[in-house]
């Protein structure tokens, strides 16, 4: 598997590549905030934390208001560093719960697309978009391929599109990607006209 491209930084990227629960905390910081910020902020996290690997079970256990102070930074990990840093201590007492403390059991043991992509669904700040959009990212760029992995992906898992961060593996696809988010912004705008 070819490393991950999709902070455009080299040193987050090669955290995304290697930790998936750097790369699932990168997902879930993608809303209302820059794609390369919220998928750079892991690799903030864990300098600041002094670690080379995020710990599920260190973040659900982290004192609530230490971890804000974390990622107000500066620079904040998120526009909504509050906010997201108990979003994160959510996902990650859930990881910890049901899942050994280990992002990559979300899909070790998964018998086929539609059973990941309930799974992703019921993770704190993973809707139904975003579910599909991770799906296919650990799909198309992490080799994770259960059966029927595109048809629960929906759209998003389409070979050779260029919608969503699953499809980013460069500075051109990151530019592909956006254009065809420009595209689906004033189009839904001409359609409200």
């Amino acid at each position: 598997m070819p490393p991950l491209q999709i902070a455009q930084d080299a040193a987050a990227d090669e955290l995304l590549s290697r930790d998936p629960l750097a790369l699932l905390i990168g997902m879930l910081l993608d809303q209302q905030f820059p794609m390369e910020r919220a998928f750079g902020a892991p690799r903030l996290l864990a300098d600041r934390l002094s670690v080379q690997e995020l710990s599920a079970a260190d973040l659900a256990a982290a004192d609530p208001e230490q971890l804000v102070r974390v990622f107000q930074g500066p620079p904040a990990l998120h526009r909504y560093p509050g906010s997201m840093a108990a979003r994160t201590q959510e996902l990650c007492r859930l990881l910890v719960d049901r899942y050994d403390g280990r992002a990559d059991n979300l899909w070790a043991d998964v018998s086929d697309g539609a059973t990941l992509l309930r799974r992703l669904g019921e993770l704190p700040g993973f809707g139904a978009q975003k579910s599909k959009i991770f799906l296919a990212l650990l799909g198309k760029q992490c080799g994770v391929t259960p059966p029927g992995w595109r048809e629960a992906a929906g759209d998003y898992g389409l070979e050779g599109s260029r919608r969503s961060v699953a499809d980013i593996t460069g500075p051109q696809s990151l530019l592909e990607v956006r254009a065809f988010k420009q595209e689906q912004k004033q189009a839904a705008k001409a359609a409200k006209q």
